[in-house]
């Protein structure tokens, strides 16, 4: 080797080893990459990880999955909505029942008295007839008649009348003592009664309004 070519070869030298790097990529833009920690292995390990056929197809198989989810989650919605309209129309049922019952328990209590006063009506069209007789007709009997009708009516719907004889006790809550008056019976006790007083099935409808002897 001569002299010139050794002095040229340093220079070739460096132009090759420039354009190698050149070629290589590492220039400015990678020169904070440390070549020395490369593991080669683990790229090589993850690349044959990374296999594509084996991706593509847990990709298929996740879509699947979240295909099956979504369809999941449309039924659930469908019969939420089912089960919402189910309930809201069980609502209006209910409430258009307690309407029926509440108009049907009114019309009983209108219609509570309905039998007796279709007897007392009775009752009625024999006292007018009565009383349209002449007047110097007798129409005592027609009357005591009537008044025995009237009774029977109250008695078919357990109506008792409270009439105590003289000398029975006052009960307070039958009888109400209109006055104290001087009186064959004993002391404190009943007198004559002024107007009778009536009961229902045990309930009070009124006292007995009676004169009471004096202590």
């Amino acid at each position: 080797m001569t002299e010139e070519q050794g002095v040229e070869s340093p220079e070739n030298g460096a132009d090759v080893e420039a354009e190698t790097d050149e070629g290589v990529g590492f220039g400015a833009v990678d020169a904070d990459i440390d070549v020395e920690t490369v593991d080669v292995g683990e790229i090589q390990e993850h690349v044959a990880d990374s296999d594509p056929e084996a991706v593509a197809e847990e990709i298929a198989t996740l879509r699947e999955h979240v295909g099956d989810l979504e369809l999941e989650l449309e039924e659930a919605r469908a019969e939420r909505e089912d089960f919402e309209d189910r309930l809201k129309r069980k609502q209006a049922e209910f409430q258009n029942y307690k309407k029926r019952q509440e108009k049907r328990r009114e019309q009983e209590r209108q219609r509570a008295t309905e039998g007796l006063v279709t007897e007392l009506l009775e009752v009625r069209d024999n006292l007018k007839r009565a009383l349209e007789q002449d007047e110097d007709a007798n129409i005592r009997e027609g009357v005591e008649a009537t008044f025995r009708q009237l009774d029977d009516v109250l008695a078919s719907e357990n109506v008792d009348p409270i009439e105590p004889e003289p000398g029975t006790d006052v009960d307070p809550q039958r009888h109400e003592v209109l006055l104290r008056v001087e009186s064959d019976q004993s002391a404190g006790t009943v007198d004559e009664v002024q107007r009778p007083g009536y009961e229902m099935a045990g309930k009070v409808l009124r006292p007995a309004q009676v004169t009471v002897a004096e202590e």
